[in-house]
């Protein structure tokens, strides 16, 4: 079983926050929302492996 990676893993992860920032320009906030939602859903297809997608779920809700 493979464990979520959570050390840094971005060559400029700067670049990475302003490509996730411009995809949001002129949308509205329902629209924002969904982007997000797909995005999630193509990266989590990506990752195709549930116990490390709910280790991701839970550590992203920790000090809510």
């Amino acid at each position: 079983m493979s464990s979520l990676n959570k050390e840094p893993n971005f060559a400029n992860p700067d670049d990475f926050y302003e490509a996730l920032i411009d995809m949001h320009a002129g949308l509205s906030e329902e629209q924002s929302h969904k982007a997000n939602a797909r995005l999630i859903l193509l990266l989590a297809n990506h990752i195709g492996d549930l116990s490390i997608l709910r280790t991701a779920m839970s550590d992203a809700l920790v000090d809510l």
